[in-house]
């Protein structure tokens, strides 16, 4: 008696540090950006709908996200092996196996997409199913170990978020959306790429082309400073076409001038070199930076 008690014990432990293994398939930090961009999007929306169904519309959002993130270390799980940044990594450390981690992830596809089907609507649902796809097999698979402007395209995919929320709240698009997909999308270049900088060793361990390795420092310092200012017309566009006002207005010009003037004194150091310490501040604060976007669109609406 004593030792079947211990042994179900014993299991019981196993199973929740697998699930936890399982959960880091996920890439919660990508899932809590998910969440967040998600729930703005659908609170923006002219329309409210009840809380139990903006809960649920969200949470199986994350899960389609998370489901997209599993399959991506399925995929890249000899990549992640080669990096100090990823190494560490459930499928790397054995922690989870590779057949594992594709079940997982269709199987969370599959049930994300038919259960926001059947809560919400099919236009909600029809542009997670394209999300998860276009991430996995655009990005992951085509783009991510071809080409320098694989975080350009594949941006796509972590702009969608705030759009399916939208469309979880309406049934519907429009133009306002678009504008969250723009910030996130013309974001994500000089994000990642700030990145890449400072990563470029794991980056030529693992062969993927990241732009500091195939067209050097100079041009990506000028590429992120570009993508930087990009930001300014797209930040206004939500106050032209008077989904926003003011409040919006002002201080997301401040915060993306402060980014304009980090990026370019990373551009302005000395040539084919970079500030490490720089490249790692504009990754931090591009981060914030997106945050506080997004909380601003928040404040504008209760204002």
């Amino acid at each position: 008696m004593i030792k079947s008690k211990t042994k179900n014990r014993n299991l019981s432990q196993e199973d929740v540090f697998n699930f936890s293994e399982l959960f880091k398939l996920m890439k919660p930090r990508v899932m809590s950006l998910v969440i967040f961009t998600c729930a703005v999007g659908l609170l923006m929306a002219p329309n409210v709908i009840p809380t139990k169904d903006a809960i649920i519309g969200i949470i199986l959002v994350s899960i389609g996200a998370g489901a997209a993130g599993a399959l991506n270390m399925w995929y890249e799980s000899d990549l992640d092996a080669l990096m100090t940044r990823t190494c560490l990594r459930p499928i790397p450390t054995g922690k989870v196996n590779k057949n594992q981690a594709l079940v997982f992830g269709i199987a969370l596809s599959i049930f994300s997409v038919i259960a926001l089907d059947f809560f919400a609507n099919r236009i909600s649902a029809s542009l997670l199913l394209f999300t998860i796809l276009f991430y996995v097999l655009i990005y992951t698979v085509w783009l991510k170990r071809k080409t320098p402007q694989n975080i350009v395209i594949g941006g796509a995919a972590g702009a969608l978020p705030p759009v399916i929320g939208w469309a979880i709240a309406t049934n519907s698009l429009s133009l306002e959306p678009i504008t969250f997909f723009l910030i996130i999308f013309f974001w994500t270049p000089s994000h990642f790429w700030a990145l890449s900088l400072y990563k470029s060793d794991d980056y030529k361990k693992a062969k993927i082309p990241m732009l500091p390795l195939t067209n050097g420092i100079e041009s990506t310092k000028l590429n992120i400073f570009v993508y930087s200012l990009i930001m300014i017309p797209v930040i206004v566009m939500p106050y032209a076409i008077n989904f926003v006002g003011l409040i919006f207005l002002i201080p997301s010009l401040i915060l993306t001038f402060y980014y304009n003037f980090l990026c370019f004194e990373l551009y302005n150091f000395k040539k084919n070199k970079f500030n490490a310490k720089k490249a790692k501040s504009i990754f931090g604060y591009s981060i914030l930076y997106l945050f506080l976007i997004f909380v601003l669109f928040l404040i504008d609406k209760i204002l």
